[in-house]
């Protein structure tokens, strides 16, 4: 018979976090699999689970992940684990689930923290609609070119970060999308947990005098929809009217058709638009 996989959340500061169902699940496993098995070792010590560990990390996702379903193909059972949080957030634990859904081997997540779902709830932002990005592009212009692409999104926009390119990247998200409400989350569920609320300029300035350290969640809000239709009105109204009539009769709509459309987005009537149709 084939094995399992499960993915299994660990704490992401706070031991107590741990599940019952996550501790009896490892304590069950034929193997466990660790992004860094020097850390995972640390938890399994203190819970006193003693299970042979794998090393299982970006880096060798591909020899170990092949290796990892030849044993559930034999019949053995492995838990995934992360440092902390949930596995395939964010790390080679997607990779694996892909594999294992590819060779039709259960896969069952065993549910606990998540960093960015903790991150959110406490932010103060809206949760109702939002998104997750996960870490930012490393190179200046690639993690630019990644908030011009969000620049209207209107859904709250959740971020990991590294200490040494916090800095750089909230002058980016200034830059690139205005001064919004955010939140910036680091050691939480810790001693010392640090959540930051504020907009992105006085984020800006407190981290001048400020070194970054630990790994940080960032919330950021979402575009008012009002200011996109705002800025939407502006360049519309730098096009001359009967540019814009023939802009939607290029998208295949008759000119009929396009009047009514002008003047819905420019306010106006029909026929003070169709006034500006007779030269086209």
């Amino acid at each position: 018979m084939k094995g399992k996989i499960f993915l299994v959340a660990t704490p992401i500061g706070n031991l107590e976090d741990i599940s019952i169902r996550a501790i009896n699940t490892l304590k069950e496993v034929d193997i466990i699999a660790a992004e860094d098995t020097r850390q995972t070792l640390k938890l399994l010590n203190h819970f006193e689970i003693k299970k042979p560990l794998i090393s299982y990390h970006e880096h060798n996702k591909k020899e170990s992940g092949d290796k990892l379903i030849k044993r559930a193909l034999d019949g053995e059972s492995i838990a995934i684990v992360t440092d902390a949080g949930t596995p395939g957030i964010s790390d080679p634990g997607e990779d694996i689930v892909r594999l294992a859904v590819e060779n039709n081997i259960d896969v069952f997540l065993i549910p606990g923290p998540a960093a960015l779902i903790y991150a959110l709830v406490v932010s103060g932002i809206s949760t109702s609609r939002f998104i997750f990005e996960g870490f930012m592009p490393r190179e200046n212009k690639e993690r630019r070119i990644k908030l011009q692409e969000l620049k209207n999104e209107e859904r709250t926009i959740i971020f990991y970060e590294a200490p040494h390119r916090l800095i750089k990247t909230l002058n980016d998200m200034y830059e690139q999308l205005g001064n919004r409400k955010i939140a910036i989350c680091r050691e939480l569920t810790k001693k010392h947990e640090e959540i930051l609320r504020c907009t992105l300029s006085e984020a800006i300035e407190i981290y001048s005098d400020k070194e970054p350290k630990g790994e940080y969640v960032i919330v950021i809000e979402g575009k008012n929809k009002s200011e996109i239709e705002r800025e939407k009105q502006e360049e519309l109204d730098k096009i001359p009217i009967e540019e814009h009539i023939q802009m939607y009769i290029n998208e295949g709509l008759s000119k009929k058709d396009a009047i009514k459309m002008v003047a819905k987005d420019r306010n106006l009537s029909k026929s003070e638009v169709y006034k500006f149709s007779l030269e086209i």
